[in-house]
């Protein structure tokens, strides 16, 4: 799925985000609204990696969806 269409279906990969990340709060997710950029960032804070790691596993997730 690209990103547009992630974005236009948040509410429901939000579910799949929160599998995937369970650091991740609803608000959290709520606050990402789909953007890539804002989630890689949640995704490189709340597990302390870096950014191209966590560009990776959005990515991952992103196809899988």
């Amino acid at each position: 799925m690209n990103w547009d269409q992630v974005q236009g279906k948040w509410k429901q990969a939000k579910g799949s985000a929160k599998q995937q990340w369970g650091k991740l709060t609803d608000d959290e997710l709520t606050q990402i609204e789909g953007s890539r950029d804002k989630l890689v960032g949640k995704v490189q804070e709340k597990y302390g990696i870096a950014k191209e790691e966590a560009e990776k596993q959005v990515d991952e997730w992103g196809k899988g969806i």
